[in-house]
C-alpha cells in the first residue's frame, strides 16, 4: 500500500494540485483551476468600477480550485483516497479578505456584494500606498525596532496598510469583519474547519515576530485610534510554526474534494518560501528566486540581520532553526505579458502562425540571437512598482535608448534584461549588509519553459543558475508539509530537513555564465543602477509627479 501527499498551490491566475509518491517524490497527476472571477483590476463583477491600482480576486474561485483539482488528481492517479496521508496549501500573499467568526467572506454577503474593500485583496494590491507610507513614518518617529527587520519599510502589498484602507475607506466592512485574514490560512481553515495562523505570513506580512509577537496597541492607536485593538480585535496571537498539522479534513470538506475524513493537513504557508525544500535547500548561502508573474527570493542564515530594503527576516519563517529572508519583485512574468499583449505589431503574429509556433516562442527566437549590449536599450522593471530594494509601489517603468530603428524583439529582450537587473540588485544588497549569496536556484514556470531568460541571468549575475526539478515547485513543497503534518509514524516525515533530503531535487541543467557576455551585462548594470538610484532613492521624483497627474486627470474626467 502506497502513501501519497497532495499539494495546493494559489497563484495569481489558477490554482493547482500535484499529487506525490511520498516514498520516491515522484509526481503521479497534476491538475490546475483557472479562476473563473481571475485578476479583477478594472470591476467588480457586477461591473462597478475600480480606481487605480486595485487587485482583488473572489474567494469562490479558491473553493472552486478544491473542488476541481483534488478530484482530477485522484481520478487521474487511481490513487486511493485514504492512502493520501496529507495535504499542503500555499498562497501568493499577502493577500488577504475579510470575514466573519465562521470564516464566510464578507463579500458572499448580499449587502457588500458591491463593496470592492469586502473582496480579497490580492497581493499585487497597490491602492493602500498612502496608508503604508504614513505607517513607516509614524513607525519611524516612534523608533519602532521592529521596523528594520522589514528593511525600513512595510509595504503596501502588506497585511495591516491593506486592513487600514479598508478602515478608512469602508468602516462598515471593517465593523462587520470579524477576522482579517490571510487566504492561505482561510483556505485551511476550509479544509479543516478550524481557524488557524501560520509563521510565515504573520512573521512577512503581518507585522508579528517569534520573540516579540505584534507591536504594541499603543503603535496601532498612532496610526488611527480605531485600530488600538486591532490585533485582538481582527488577528489571532495564536501562531503555528511551518509543519504544524492545522487539523485534518472535515466530513464537508470531504465531500467537496473526495479525500477521507481524518487526512491532516498541514498549516498554510506562502508559494515562494514553501518551495525552498522542495529544490533540497536545508541550510545557509542559498538563494531561491520563485519566478512568475513577480518574482520572490527566499534564504536562510544562522544569523539575524536587518537589511535595507528586503521584505522580511523572520525566525522559522522558511524552515525551523534559521532566520528566513524574503526580497522581491513585483512584476516579472507580467512584465513580459504586457509587452506581448499591448506592443506588437499584427505581422508578428502572422509569422508566428506561418511558423507554427505561438508568440513567444517567435518573440525568443528572435531576441536570442542577439548580442548583450547589442540593442542600446536599458530598461527599469518597475511596470508594477518595486518591493526591493526600494519597496515603492509609486514607481513606475522606464525605457531608455529607443530609436527609429529600434524593434520589438529588442524591447523584449531588454525588459527581460531588466528583471535580471533587479535580481542582482537584490543580491548585491544583501552581500553589502553581510548576507552571503553563494548559490542561485530558480523555480516556477519562467524557469522551467524559457531558456533564454536563464541564460540571461546566469550571464547578469554572473553565478550559475539550478532550476528546480518539478515544474509545480510550490505544489511539490506544499505536499512535502503534508507529508510532514502525518508525521514519520503514518509514512510522512517528522521534518522538513528530512522531506527535502529525501524528496528535495533539481534538474541536471544548470546555466553557466558566459564570462564574455557577464562583462558586458557588468557594464549595463553599472547604468542600470545608476538610474535605479536616481529615480528610485529621490534625485529625480518624476516617476511619482507623473503617477500623481495620472490619478488627477482620471478624477477630473
Amino acid at each position: 500500500m502506497g502513501r501519497y501527499a497532495i499539494g495546493l498551490d494559489y497563484g495569481t491566475l489558477s490554482g493547482r494540485a500535484v499529487l506525490i509518491d511520498v516514498a520516491t517524490g515522484e509526481e503521479l497527476a497534476s491538475s490546475v483551476y483557472e479562476y473563473p472571477h481571475g485578476v479583477m483590476d478594472e470591476a467588480l463583477p457586477n461591473g462597478a468600477k475600480l480606481p487605480p491600482d486595485w487587485a482583488l480576486q473572489h474567494p469562490s474561485d479558491y473553493i472552486g480550485v478544491l473542488a476541481n483539482t483534488i478530484p482530477a488528481v485522484l481520478k487521474e492517479s487511481g490513487v486511493n483516497p485514504c492512502d493520501v496521508i496529507g495535504v499542503g496549501a500555499d498562497f501568493t500573499a499577502c493577500t488577504v479578505l475579510p470575514v466573519k467568526a465562521d470564516g464566510t467572506p464578507l463579500c458572499f454577503l448580499p449587502e457588500f456584494e458591491g463593496e470592492p474593500n469586502a473582496y480579497v485583496k490580492l497581493w499585487k494590491h497597490h491602492a493602500a500606498q498612502d496608508k503604508a507610507t504614513r505607517l513607516n513614518e509614524i513607525a519611524a518617529s516612534r523608533g519602532e525596532k521592529w521596523l528594520g527587520n522589514y528593511g525600513g519599510k512595510i509595504s503596501s502589498e502588506w497585511a495591516i496598510p491593506k486592513l487600514w484602507q479598508v478602515l478608512d475607506e469602508a468602516p462598515q466592512v471593517y465593523a462587520a469583519a470579524d477576522r482579517w485574514i490571510e487566504a492561505a490560512d482561510w483556505i485551511i481553515w476550509q479544509l479543516t474547519g478550524v481557524e488557524t495562523r501560520n509563521s510565515c505570513t504573520a512573521g512577512y506580512k503581518a507585522i508579528w515576530n517569534k520573540n516579540a509577537g505584534y507591536p504594541d496597541d499603543a503603535f496601532f492607536k498612532a496610526l488611527d485610534p480605531r485600530m488600538e485593538h486591532v490585533v485582538d480585535e481582527k488577528l489571532s496571537r495564536t501562531i503555528l510554526p511551518l509543519g504544524s498539522r492545522a487539523g485534518v479534513i472535515t466530513e464537508a470538506a470531504a465531500s467537496l474534494t473526495g479525500l477521507c475524513p481524518g487526512t491532516p493537513v498541514a498549516v498554510g504557508n506562502v508559494d515562494a518560501h514553501v518551495c525552498v525544500p522542495a529544490v533540497g535547500i536545508d541550510g545557509p548561502g542559498k538563494m531561491l528566486a520563485i519566478m512568475g508573474t513577480s518574482t520572490c527570493h527566499i534564504m536562510v542564515d544562522e544569523k539575524e540581520l536587518q537589511v535595507p530594503g528586503m521584505c522580511g527576516v523572520v525566525a522559522d519563517g522558511v524552515l525551523p532553526g534559521y532566520y528566513g529572508y524574503e526580497a522581491g519583485q513585483s512584476c516579472v512574468g507580467d512584465h513580459f505579458a504586457w509587452f506581448i499583449d499591448n506592443c506588437l505589431p499584427a505581422s508578428y503574429y502572422e509569422q508566428a502562425k506561418a511558423q507554427g509556433i505561438n508568440i513567444h516562442q517567435f518573440l525568443r527566437q528572435k531576441a536570442q540571437v542577439q548580442r548583450p549590449g547589442e540593442s542600446g536599450l536599458l530598461a527599469l522593471d518597475w511596470w508594477n512598482g518595486n518591493r526591493s530594494v526600494l519597496v515603492d509601489a509609486d514607481l513606475s517603468g522606464v525605457m531608455l535608448g529607443m530609436t527609429l530603428q529600434t524593434k520589438p524583439e529588442e524591447i523584449y529582450r531588454a525588459l527581460i534584461e531588466a528583471t535580471a537587473y533587479g535580481t542582482r540588485m537584490i543580491i548585491e544588497n544583501y552581500r553589502e549588509h553581510g548576507l552571503a549569496v553563494e548559490e542561485f536556484y530558480a523555480s516556477g514556470g519562467i524557469s522551467q519553459k524559457d531558456p533564454m531568460t536563464m541564460q540571461i541571468y546566469a550571464d547578469v549575475i554572473n553565478m550559475p543558475v539550478r532550476i528546480a526539478g518539478s515544474a509545480q515547485g510550490p505544489a511539490y513543497g506544499s505536499a512535502m508539509f503534508g507529508a510532514v503534518a502525518a508525521g514519520k509514524a503514518a509514512g510522512g516525515f517528522d521534518t522538513i530537513f528530512d522531506a527535502a533530503r529525501a524528496l528535495g531535487r533539481v534538474k541536471d541543467t544548470v546555466y553557466t555564465p558566459n564570462p564574455e557576455n557577464a562583462a558586458i551585462y557588468d557594464k549595463l548594470f553599472a547604468e542600470y543602477r545608476t538610474l535605479h538610484d536616481y529615480f528610485g532613492r529621490g534625485e529625480n521624483n518624476v516617476l511619482k509627479r507623473l503617477k500623481a497627474l495620472k490619478a488627477q486627470s482620471k478624477g477630473n474626467a
